[in-house]
């Protein structure tokens, strides 16, 4: 075992601990090897000096292939060396054979963050810190390496909606889009354009004096999801479409959709009602 735990020594008995729990927090590559393999003996030092580079980012473990053949065989190991990346405890990338230290270098780098997905992320903390303009900050850094990368978009598009600047927070979110986050956040000002725009209308009261009319019924389900009442808001939009589903080109339709995306699809509200809406439309 090296200085850092950067390189470790793994067996059939630690491998779950060691290196699938382990790579659900940062890749660990895995290097297969027996101590009779020539091949070995080179790359061995070469994964373990570029790990070294690494530091802390990208775990090496070493598994001695002939003293512990169960993750041998599991893993489908024929002939080595061979090498595995995990992530989130599963393989993600390997090779097979020494290759030359370029090729290696390259292989692990593709594992570890760019500096601006590093960039993005410490924007994205300090965001959830409350600092947003040094989350600002770091979000531009990250644009300025990787104009389209996707977490520091939805990041400072989200920064932009919470501070009202929503013309300026548009292009970010054109610009991430399909990514769900950003399609929610396009809902979102949406639903807080159109609260505001009808604010002054008893938009609430012409749905109650009127429940046959999908145009009322949507009008008021809107209101609902725009004030973040989204179970509410999901029953006023389904009862638009039970009345009408064409009703303006499907619009209560669209706007439970919206719902959906804002929630996030794993949400129990999200799966309840995508059911309701299905046995609805067909």
């Amino acid at each position: 075992m090296t200085a850092a735990s950067k390189v470790i020594d793994v067996t059939d008995d630690t491998f779950q601990q060691a290196v699938l729990d382990e790579s659900k927090k940062r890749p660990v590559v895995v290097d297969f090897w027996a101590p009779w393999c020539g091949p070995c003996r080179v790359l061995g030092p070469m994964i373990e000096k570029v790990a070294d580079e690494l530091g802390d980012q990208v775990l090496v473990a070493k598994l001695n292939t002939d003293e512990n053949p169960k993750v041998a065989m599991k893993y489908g190991i024929q002939s080595i060396p061979a090498v595995k990346a995990f992530k989130d405890g599963a393989v993600s990338s390997e090779f097979i054979g020494a290759l030359p230290e370029p090729q290696v270098r390259d292989f692990f780098t593709k594992l570890t963050p760019s500096k601006s997905e590093n960039a993005a992320a410490e924007g994205t903390r300090l965001a959830s810190q409350g600092d947003p303009e040094g989350a600002k900050k770091q979000f531009e850094l990250a644009l300025a390496d990787e104009p389209r990368n996707v977490e520091a978009l939805v990041g400072m598009a989200t920064l932009l909606v919470e501070e009202g600047e929503v013309e300026k927070a548009q292009p970010f979110i054109d610009t991430a889009s399909p990514d769900r986050r950003a399609k929610a956040l396009g809902h979102r000002i949406f639903l807080t354009s159109f609260a505001q725009k009808h604010a002054a209308d008893d938009v609430e009261g012409e749905a109650k004096a009127n429940e046959r009319d999908p145009r009322a019924r949507y009008r008021w389900g809107v209101m609902l999801a725009a004030d973040g009442q989204y179970e509410d808001a999901l029953n006023e939009l389904l009862d638009s479409v039970r009345i009408d589903k064409t009703f303006a080109d499907g619009a209560a339709r669209k706007a439970i959709l919206a719902v959906f995306d804002i929630l996030g699809l794993d949400a129990p509200l999200t799966k309840e009602y995508q059911r309701t809406l299905s046995q609805v439309l067909f």
